[in-house]
């Protein structure tokens, strides 16, 4: 699997668990740490940590595994780091505080 793959993978499994507003960002002509990044939300923490949760457990079942994970039950975002692709998980306040959407917006949006 490629890493577009990975990524519209990663975001079919967040849909599926009703994250919300998913976009996925081709960042790879503008940084050399990864190629995709993935956000999304969810309406709460525990939904946050579900959708953490699954989309860790669904791509270890295909043989992807994740390099890394920063963030925590309270803190409103978790970045789950699949080498290539990056995944970011926010509570809906988060997501309006931190804006990653205007940092990267010189990339590509891929459609799910």
């Amino acid at each position: 699997m490629n890493n577009k793959e990975i990524a519209l993978m990663a975001g079919k499994i967040l849909d599926d668990k009703k994250a919300i507003d998913i976009i996925i960002l081709d960042i790879s002509k503008l940084a050399s740490f990864a190629d995709y990044i993935l956000i999304a939300s969810g309406g709460s923490e525990r939904q946050v940590k579900s959708l953490t949760d699954e989309v860790a457990i669904q791509l270890a079942a295909l043989g992807i595994e994740k390099k890394g994970i920063e963030g925590n039950n309270g803190s409103g975002w978790v970045l789950i780091d699949f080498g290539d692709v990056i995944v970011n998980i926010f509570t809906n306040e988060q997501r309006e505080r931190y804006g990653i959407e205007k940092i990267w917006g010189d990339s590509e949006l891929i459609t799910l």
